[in-house]
């Protein structure tokens, strides 16, 4: 996917470990604002990070794994896990680096966390707080490092694929999410049955056709958002017929309607 992009030099992933543990045993949290299409090239970290946006949608690939994280969702990678981020449209995001030796209750391969409404408010208030060294500033930190050792393990929001049948559609779907064809339409322009769609689709992407398509419109939403734009518009460039239909799909996938996500 980033063939043409620069690469940078990695050190051994034995000599990171070896830098993580020669530390002291921390946590630390940073916060930054990102331009659109944002590529942050190859690259490890000796402690582990959790990355979440606070506005727009980020973009982690790890290995064959690629995972799309919208505000409800943050990206877990263990320690010198070599990866790729990016930003397709300006966003803030924060971080959360950890020692090696604190993580023994979280996942040992990378994934994506689900955010409850406490997680969420403590990422918050450390986004907007300065970042500091006292001790309040590290129990609030030791209380997000608890939540998110309990938070619910999920896979990527919007799963991508390397088929051969299914990527040129993705592709297709995600440079045009107002694409009303059925599936039964998307199946003849593959040149294949519906039922034959249908069932790569599950089992390449592990969700249905429809549930795919509203995670994308969802994200492109998202970005419309935080524009402007006003819901109605939004609706119809996304190929809903009307703005109560947007909102009834928008509200499904988030728990809130589009201008409750906007005002947040």
């Amino acid at each position: 996917m980033y063939a043409s992009t620069p690469m940078i030099h990695l050190p051994p992933k034995d000599n990171l470990l070896q830098l993580a543990m020669d530390s002291a045993p921390g946590l630390e949290f940073r916060a930054a604002t990102t331009q659109a299409e944002t590529f942050y090239p190859p690259h490890q970290h000796c402690w582990a990070e959790f990355v979440c946006s606070f506005t727009g949608s980020i973009e982690v690939e790890v290995g064959d794994d690629y995972f799309v994280a919208p505000p409800q969702f943050g990206i877990w990678l263990p320690p010198a896990v070599e990866h790729t981020g990016f930003s397709r449209q300006a966003a803030c995001h924060g971080s959360l680096y950890i020692h090696p030796l604190l993580i023994e209750a979280l996942p040992s391969h990378p994934c994506m966390l689900l955010l409850e409404p406490l997680t969420r408010a403590l990422l918050e208030h450390l986004r907007l707080g300065p970042a500091n060294d006292s001790e309040a500033h590290q129990r609030l930190l030791q209380v997000l490092l608890d939540q998110l050792a309990v938070a619910e393990v999920q896979g990527s929001y919007l799963p991508v694929s390397e088929d051969a049948l299914l990527a040129p559609l993705l592709s297709q779907l995600m440079n045009n999410p107002s694409d009303g064809r059925s599936a039964a339409e998307l199946a003849a322009s593959l040149h294949v049955s519906e039922r034959t769609l249908i069932r790569r689709f599950q089992a390449g992407l592990g969700m249905p056709l429809r549930q795919w398509r509203q995670r994308l419109r969802v994200i492109k939403a998202y970005e419309m958002l935080e524009a402007g734009e006003a819901v109605e518009n939004i609706a119809l460039d996304l190929g809903y017929s009307s703005a109560s239909a947007f909102i009834v799909m928008f509200r499904q996938q988030t728990g809130m309607t589009p201008e409750q996500w906007r005002q947040r």
